[in-house]
This record gives C-alpha cells, structure tokens and sequence, in this order.
C-alpha cells in the first residue's frame, strides 16, 4: 500500500541518518578531545573513578617536590656533618700531635681553638631555607624530629598522609648550664681508690624530659705526700656554679644513653680544662651507664664521684653535642690526654650523625624515585580508560563519513516514492 500521508521508508531512513549523524558527531568529539570519556555523560563510572586517580597524580606532583625540598635540606645537614667530621679529625690529629712532650703545645692549643671556631661557623651556617637540622636545643615536645611529606595512602574510607621521619642531630657548641641546684641521686655514689673500676646505673624506670639537669661532683680525698694531683684538682663542689662545672641538660627525644653519653663528655671537657688526665680518671658510657676508672697508684688518693638529675627547669640551657670543644686545653699534658679521649667521643658523635642523615637522604632519594613512577603508572592507567584509540576513531570516522553519505542518499529516495503515485492519475 502506499500512502502520501505516511511515507514509512523516509521515516527508516532518518532515523537510521540520525543514528549515524549522533555517532559520526561522537567519534569527532573523541578526536578533537583525545578522549574517549571525556564527560560524565560519557561513562559516569569510568569517569568517576580517572577524576580520584587524576586528583592523586596531582597530590604526588606535590610529594615529590615535598621530597625534592626534604633531600635538599637533609643534603645540607649531611655536608655539615660531614665537614665538622673532617674538622674533628683534624683537630684530633693535633691533640695527638701534644701528647709528645717536646712539641709546642701552646700554637697547638691556638690551632684548636681555630678549628673550634670554623666547626661553630659550620654548624651555624647549614641551614637550608631557615631550618638547621644541625642544631637541637629546644625542650618544645617533638621538636627533635622534622616530618618530610612522602606518600598519600589511599584506603577504601579514607586518605592518609605519609612522611619520612628525620630526626636533627645536634652538633653545636652551646654549653649546657643549669639555674637550680640538682639534688636527686642517678644511681648510688661511688668511690675510687687506686686502679678501681666503679660503674652508676640510672634506674630504668627513669623518663628523660627535656630540660631536665643532670651533673656530676666529685670530691678528692687528700693524697699522700707526692702524688701526681692535689685533691683540690678534681673537687666540684655542689653548689650551682659547680655542678655547671660537670653538667648535662637533656633535650626533646633523649634516652638514658644520651644523657650519660653527654656527661661523659662533659667531664673529658672539664678534666682537660682543668689539666687533669686519665691517669686519674677515665670515663666511658654504655646505655644507661657510667663507668669511671682509676690508674691512681696511691690506695689513699682517692676520688669520690655522685651523679645527680632534677626536674625539668625552665631556666636550664640545653648544651651542644659538641659543648666540650671550647673546653678541650692541650697546653698541659694532662689536658692533653683528656682531651684525646674527649674527641673520640666527639668524632663519633659526627660521624653517627652524618650517618644518619646519609640514610634519611637515601630513603628520601629512593621514595622520590618510586612516586615518578608511581606517577606515570597512574597516569597511563588514567590514559588507558578515558583516551581514545586515535587509529580506531579514524577509521570509524571514515566508515561514518561513508555512512552518512548513503544514508542521506537512501532518504532522498524514499522521500521521492511519493512522486510515483502521480504517475497513476496520468
């Protein structure tokens, strides 16, 4: 039947010219944006999902120059420490240099000094856009560590920051001094007659808080007729200028270990001061600690010795890793000795913590590493759902330029089939 009212043929074929128009019209917007899902409408899912991985492309763009700013600062620490190291072996060499007695210990002692000097300017120097990691003398809580922003963890709830820990290494010479008198015990006292060894133990259930004072006193018996040293050489005294004498205050992240490692070092600063050597007394630390040895020969010169803490003070000045340099005296032989085994301490000191920071610079370098390519992987997973295969639109886009043309052919056909019904009225 055929009908001028109803032309069923047109109507197939402008739908199926309409069908070819919206696909042609989306495989062109596929070629001029690069992307298959360009739009929610596209495919709210796939586009859903690009936009969170695309938002945590762009937070890793900010970790990694998080971790290029901490590299950077921990770079300046690791060449502080590292010169200051090489300092300190210097002026080991020297201190070794004036334990022969026919050299002029006096030049020496300038040399020192001199060297003391260039490690202040190190350490005063190595900071990287205001922060020095080479400096520690705050009592404010977890000011001892710096957090370097490394990762974003992602869960099915929630976001989470991640960060490299760096602690600071302190390597300045500040002295440590205490306001208030410390009275508590640190163990039990002990006395060395000759060629003893004693040891005090701080308890284990004792909290290091920073700001908290800790010194040692000692106090010399009087020795027999000849020995090498007068008691008045190595007696302290307990009054606050004479604990100052021998003093530690802790700061923010110490351990027991720290603190007898920082007393011990302070009396190597005060027996080489005070041209004392360790022939009358020596000192070493081992966790929570303290083991003096006598090389005295006399059974009557003896050294008593207490170690004392307090409670944090505001007052109290928190000291330098390396307090005892501007103590170090090599002009007398006993200073001398005391002096070398002060700077070992010291030496290790900068060298642990060049170490340290050489490992937080490594772990840093080797995190950055990973987020460029985490970045790129993320980047091309977001490439492989939302951008068009470019080969696969062009040849589409041909197919459908074709398409179309017959399309629009077969409907000006059938909108003719109408005219061949005048043909039965003729």
């Amino acid at each position: 039947m055929s009908s001028i009212l109803t032309n069923t043929s047109a109507m197939v074929a402008l739908q199926t010219l309409k069908g070819i128009n919206t696909n042609l019209s989306k495989t062109q917007d596929e070629i001029s944006t690069g992307k298959s899902v360009a739009t929610a409408r596209d495919n709210s899912a796939v586009w859903a999902i690009s936009k969170v991985m695309e938002a945590d492309v762009k937070g890793f763009s900010a970790i990694s120059a998080s971790l290029a700013l901490g590299s950077s600062t921990i770079a300046v620490a690791r060449d502080g420490a590292e010169t200051i190291t090489n300092l300190l072996t210097d002026m080991k060499q020297k201190i070794v240099a004036a334990q022969e007695d026919n050299v002029d210990r006096a030049k020496i002692q300038t040399d020192i000094k001199a060297l003391a000097a260039q490690i202040k300017s190190v350490t005063d120097a190595a900071q990287f856009n205001g922060l020095n990691m080479l400096s520690n003398k705050t009592n404010k809580a977890g000011a001892d560590t710096v957090d370097v922003l490394s990762s974003l963890d992602r869960s099915s709830t929630a976001v989470n920051a991640a960060n490299i820990t760096v602690g600071r290494q302190d390597l300045t010479t500040t002295q440590a001094s205490l306001t208030a008198a410390v009275s508590t015990a640190v163990g039990s006292a002990v006395t060395l007659n000759a060629t003893q060894s004693v040891t005090v133990t701080m308890a284990p259930a004792t909290v290091i808080t920073a700001g908290m004072g800790f010194a040692i006193s000692l106090t010399g018996a009087a020795p027999a007729t000849g020995a090498k040293y007068t008691a008045a050489s190595y007696t302290t005294g307990t009054a606050v200028a004479d604990q100052n004498k021998i003093a530690y205050v802790a700061r923010d992240g110490d351990t027991q270990a720290d603190v007898m490692r920082g007393l011990a070092g302070a009396l190597a600063g005060f027996m080489s001061a005070s041209g004392l050597d360790t022939d009358v007394l020596a000192v070493s630390a081992s966790a929570n600690t303290l083991t003096f040895t006598s090389k005295v020969s006399d059974a009557d010169h003896t050294i008593a010795i207490s170690v004392s803490s307090g409670a944090t003070a505001a007052g109290n000045v928190i000291g330098g890793g390396l307090a005892a340099l501007d103590k170090f005296d090599v002009s007398t032989k006993g200073g001398a000795k005391s002096a070398l085994m002060g700077i070992e301490g010291m030496l290790q000191t900068s060298i642990a913590a060049a170490a340290k920071f050489g490992s937080a610079q490594g772990r840093i370098d080797i995190q950055a590493s990973f987020v460029s390519k985490l970045t790129d992987s993320l980047k091309a997973g977001i490439g492989s759902m939302v951008d068009a295969d470019m080969e696969e639109a062009s040849a589409r886009l041909q197919a459908l330029q074709v398409q179309q043309q017959l399309s629009i052919q077969a409907l000006s056909i059938a909108n003719q089939a109408p005219q061949n019904i005048l043909a039965l009225f003729r």
